[in-house]
């Protein structure tokens, strides 16, 4: 760490360009890191929702643990699902819109737009054509037309305002994207990749050790939600929730060194 920080010191008022320093690895692409990304918005946006999910997780978490959801009552965990996501989007809406803004991007109600639509437009698709097929075959687990406009009703009156709220709130934060280093002028020119760097293998790696950490988990999940059991040990759950952010994150800074050490500066989207 010591190395590290000493090195942004000098990259940082060093007066030489990049192309005059000698320099190998992340050292040589220092001044192209910190470039902001392609498609920010994007970006944003699912920032935005990411920040949303693993909030509405963590008190799920803590409504489980405290003995909330019965065993035979599995409409609790599913109305607190929904209840939770209502009232945790204003997270979103800041988290979003203030990366925005450090990204110097300018279009918010667009991106405000984009953060509402990117996790509940695909789920409302799914839901829908999940629904219509239940109801095709008669099935009792098919939501009646009420429930639906309900839900419905909790996404426009609930969970849109407190978006806009917490998107005012994030556009108004005033906060700067401070980079460690200068970024040149123009991007370098990424040099060749082996097979093994690139995009496909870079996430079948990164999601083989944490899917690894979770799946026996993973299975009596699977077993509750499509089956007829009953799932009641949310302590380990939330145990091996613990173990997944951990192994995620710890690769995620390996994988990201990898390949900013192969001259690769286009990390935003790994």
């Amino acid at each position: 760490m010591r190395v590290l920080k000493n090195d942004f010191v000098k990259y940082t008022h060093d007066e030489e360009t990049a192309e005059d320093q000698e320099e190998t690895g992340w050292k040589y692409i220092h001044g192209d890191v910190f470039r902001y990304p392609k498609q920010k918005s994007l970006l944003a946006a699912a920032l935005g929702s990411g920040t949303q999910l693993f909030a509405l997780i963590v008190f799920i978490f803590m409504l489980a643990l405290v003995g909330v959801f019965y065993p035979y009552n599995r409409g609790a965990l599913f109305t607190a699902l929904v209840v939770v996501y209502a009232l945790t989007s204003g997270i979103a809406g800041y988290t979003s819109a203030s990366f925005y803004g450090q990204l110097e991007g300018t279009n918010w109600v667009r991106n405000l737009m984009l953060t509402s639509c990117l996790f509940c437009g695909p789920l409302f698709l799914t839901f829908c054509f999940l629904n219509s097929v239940a109801i095709a075959y008669n099935a009792t687990a098919a939501l009646p037309i009420g429930t639906i406009l309900v839900i419905v009703l909790i996404w426009m009156l609930v969970t849109s305002p407190l978006l806009v709220l917490g998107g005012i709130a994030g556009k108004n934060s005033k906060a700067q994207f401070q980079a460690p280093c200068r970024t040149t002028k123009y991007p370098r020119e990424i040099p060749p990749l082996p097979w093994y760097r690139s995009i496909f293998p870079q996430m079948a790696m990164a999601g083989f050790l944490p899917f690894s950490a979770i799946y026996i988990e993973l299975y009596y999940i699977f077993a509750s939600v499509w089956g007829h059991r009953i799932y009641t040990i949310y302590s380990i759950l939330f145990i091996v929730f613990i173990i997944l952010i951990i192994v995620t994150a710890f690769i995620t800074v390996a994988l990201t060194y990898f390949q900013l050490a192969a001259e690769d500066h286009e990390w935003w989207w790994r």
